[in-house]
């Protein structure tokens, strides 16, 4: 049963790193020709709208699909029951998004094509709903492998829509188009991958049941969404759409790679710590595994050198110096994701809701404060020192198991420094700009992965083997 819960976890952690590394190549093209195209305040927009619907996406759900996934056994009628509860509360919703149009064109002065995406995301919110159950049931058998293939095939269809209309000067609408065939296309293959008959019904015994679970742990995801999505809705007033959509886009530039390994470890660690804890030293193992895996990230430095390279995209040189305190911020709360899984999947919500609780507050209070005081870099400034906090989740976690943090990151960030000090070398000699771009790409990736194999004797057969031990 263990050698089939890991290999079961390694079939799906494999398989969301692939769909994340084909989604990061086809969205590092995709962004590459966008932020060509569109100007600063239209992607500004766009990342308002997002986080707009985010709030929405929120209350949909009341943790009812966390408690599915959590539950031991499930029948029909949680099934019903849960979705049933989701749609009225998502119809609801839609109402409401609707009725407020008025107010949110008002207050983010925003255009009609903005109103027309905002309508288009509220029609995508209604459809990635009626994809819960179906996904549900997949992450119940650990077949992240089929929900991997329709996210592929999702973001394939996303990016190439919104560049192409893009490209036909579309505009803010290119993200309107984009969002609603998406949405269908997924809706589509989902079901045709995990099909479930939608059935209208409610249970009042399976509603309690799966709402004392799913509310608790709803209420860290409403912290999440006023800790992040709100601040945006706040960033898109104070500082403008313009100034907000170079936050945004140093932002995901900065996350990206870590997003990848960080995110996906995350999705599969939470059911596998769960299954083993009891056991402090199967917990001591995954721990470690998961901060080496982790660390061993390539942190893709390129963006000031495509700045230089390519003419057009020099309107995005002051999101630059935003893009390192984000870089370094990414690495350092990194560090934390794994410990706050390992805190739900032992019990130790209190835990988590406390630390949820800090990073809320104290984003909400320094925010503003540091926005006023440093406009642009505020916000970004306010992340790095949170960042920082990593340092006692892992003081927090020893206290319950023991495990060796240093040495799990050392290999990965010697690479890192010696791949960084090679690429600003690289800098000083006098190329022309593209090939300097080329050779920095080359020339990072094969140092950081020969030192991690010659310096420090890092082996791949053993790292796949290292899952079944």
């Amino acid at each position: 049963m263990e050698k089939n819960y890991k290999k079961k976890t390694l079939i799906s952690a494999f398989s969301l790193f692939f769909q994340s590394g084909y989604t990061a190549v086809l969205g590092f093209f995709a962004n590459l020709i966008l932020t060509i195209i569109v100007s600063p305040s239209i992607f500004g927009i766009y990342i308002t709208v997002l986080s707009i619907i985010s709030i929405f996406n929120y209350f949909s759900d009341v943790g009812l699909a966390a408690a599915l996934i959590q539950k031991k056994e499930i029948n029909e009628d949680d099934l019903k029951t849960s979705f049933t509860s989701q749609q009225i509360l998502v119809l609801l919703l839609i109402i409401i998004g609707f009725s407020l149009t008025p107010f949110i064109k008002n207050f983010y002065q925003l255009p009609q094509n903005g109103i027309y995406l905002y309508y288009a995301v509220l029609i995508g919110f209604f459809l990635s709903s009626l994809k819960t159950i179906p996904s549900v049931l997949l992450e119940r058998k650990i077949e992240f492998q089929k929900i991997v293939l329709v996210q592929m095939v999702e973001n394939t269809f996303f990016y190439l829509i919104v560049i192409i209309s893009a490209l036909l000067k579309f505009e803010i609408l290119s993200f309107a188009f984009a969002v609603i065939l998406r949405s269908l296309i997924g809706l589509i293959l989902i079901y045709h991958l995990s099909f479930w008959l939608p059935k209208i019904g409610f249970n009042k015994k399976s509603f309690r049941k799966l709402i004392s679970f799913g509310l608790p742990f709803q209420t860290n995801s409403l912290l999440a969404l006023i800790k992040d999505d709100f601040l945006i809705l706040y960033l898109g007033k104070i500082l403008g759409f313009e100034k907000l959509g170079y936050i945004g886009f140093a932002k995901k530039w900065a996350e990206a790679p870590i997003r990848i390994i960080m995110d996906n470890l995350s999705r599969v660690s939470f059911p596998l710590i769960s299954r083993f804890q009891e056991d402090k030293e199967k917990l001591k193992n995954i721990i470690e595994k998961l901060i080496f895996y982790q660390s061993v990230i390539i942190l893709i430095l390129i963006l000031p050198l495509m700045v230089k390279v390519i003419p057009k995209y020099q309107k995005w040189e002051p999101a630059i110096l935003l893009f390192y305190i984000f870089a370094i911020a990414s690495i350092f709360s990194s560090y934390s994701t794994p410990f706050v899984n390992f805190f739900n999947g032992i019990g130790k919500v209190k835990i988590t809701f406390s630390l949820m609780i800090f990073w809320t507050l104290s984003t909400w209070i320094l925010t503003p404060i540091l926005t006023h005081k440093f406009g642009l870099f505020g916000f970004p400034l306010t992340l790095f020192f949170l960042s920082l906090t990593f340092i006692y989740i892992i003081y927090l976690t020893k206290k319950i198991v023991y495990f060796n943090f240093l040495k799990q990151i050392i290999p990965s960030f010697f690479s890192t420094v010696l791949m960084i000090v090679v690429v600003i070398l690289l800098q000083k000699i006098n190329f022309l700009p593209a090939i300097n771009l080329i050779l920095s790409i080359i020339l990072g990736i094969i140092i950081y992965t020969v030192s991690l194999i010659f310096i420090f004797k890092i082996n791949p057969l053993k790292i796949y083997r290292s899952f079944y031990e």
